[in-house]
């Protein structure tokens, strides 16, 4: 554990097997962070294989944008594989609620601000990005962390960005899209949760929710299946994300719904063996995220 005067980071996992820090010729580096938390993990692209990955978890009390950069400071000050460390290729995803899709023959540029004042609240100074997802005539409009890539550009020079969002939905309809039967996909974090639905080929919902009971977790789900004229006797629900089979979200799930599993890993790299099926789920957008 590492404190400080404005922040607190708890490391909550580490995985680093084989690692050659000095070589970075081959290794490719992944991050993705939200206010609340910080991940990490690195590709041997010349070995396909995940070697290392590294997760922290902030004190919800330091839940701002300027704790956020003094807590990734911290970590890069303090990681053995972040510090003043080069890397071949480099990528990073934000998270947060501020996103919108938009479907790409109603986008206009110069009207980005507006998609998102709908139904978020945004501030006259706010930045605004845009993620285009490939093949799917969708653009992915969201509030980026500005300070928090100013300080990756400081570390690392050039690298990739896009909201979590955009990785979660381009792997989920590039790997279920020509599935035969409806495909709902729930990515479960600690209070808040995200849908993502797949049918008749393209992707027909994606939202996030906020649950603090069981209760609240079903009543969501449900709802999205009565909105969507679904038949919980026929979806397949796949779980990711903090899930493990048989706790309590999985239980009321598989109470309402008809047909409910766990994801599987269909990455195309390999794992060193410390990377268990439980870490390859809970972070399925951060090891999908190139």
């Amino acid at each position: 554990m590492v404190t400080g005067q404005y922040f607190m980071i708890q490391e909550k996992l580490k995985i680093k097997s084989n690692l050659d820090s000095k070589n970075q010729e081959y290794n490719h580096l992944s991050i993705q962070f939200s206010l609340g938390g910080f991940s990490f993990c690195v590709l041997n692209k010349d070995d396909k294989k995940f070697t290392a990955l590294y997760n922290y978890r902030f004190k919800e009390s330091t839940y701002t944008p300027q704790n956020l950069l003094q807590n990734i400071n911290q970590i890069f000050e303090t990681n053995e594989l972040l510090k003043d460390k080069k890397y071949h290729s480099v990528s990073i995803s934000h998270t947060n609620n501020l996103s919108s899709l938009v479907p790409k023959p109603l986008f206009k540029e110069e009207r980005i601000s507006d998609y998102l004042s709908y139904n978020n609240k945004t501030l006259r100074h706010d930045f605004f990005a845009y993620d285009d997802l490939k093949n799917h005539e969708m653009v992915n409009v969201y509030v980026p962390f500005v300070n928090a890539n100013n300080f990756f550009i400081d570390q690392f020079g050039g690298f990739e960005y896009k909201h979590f969002s955009t990785v979660l939905i381009e792997n989920l309809v590039d790997i279920y899209k020509f599935s035969l039967v409806p495909h709902m996909f729930i990515n479960i974090g600690k209070k808040h949760f995200e849908i993502v639905v797949i049918a008749d080929k393209k992707l027909q919902l994606y939202n996030t929710f906020e649950y603090n009971t069981k209760e609240d977790f079903i009543y969501y789900i449900l709802f999205v299946v009565e909105q969507l004229h679904l038949n919980p006797e026929e979806i397949e629900l796949q779980l990711m994300g903090n899930v493990k089979k048989n706790d309590t979200l999985y239980k009321i799930a598989f109470k309402y719904i008809r047909n409910v599993g766990l994801i599987e890993n269909r990455s195309k790299y390999t794992f060193d063996a410390a990377f268990t099926e439980d870490i390859k789920r809970q972070f399925f957008t951060l090891l999908h995220q190139f």
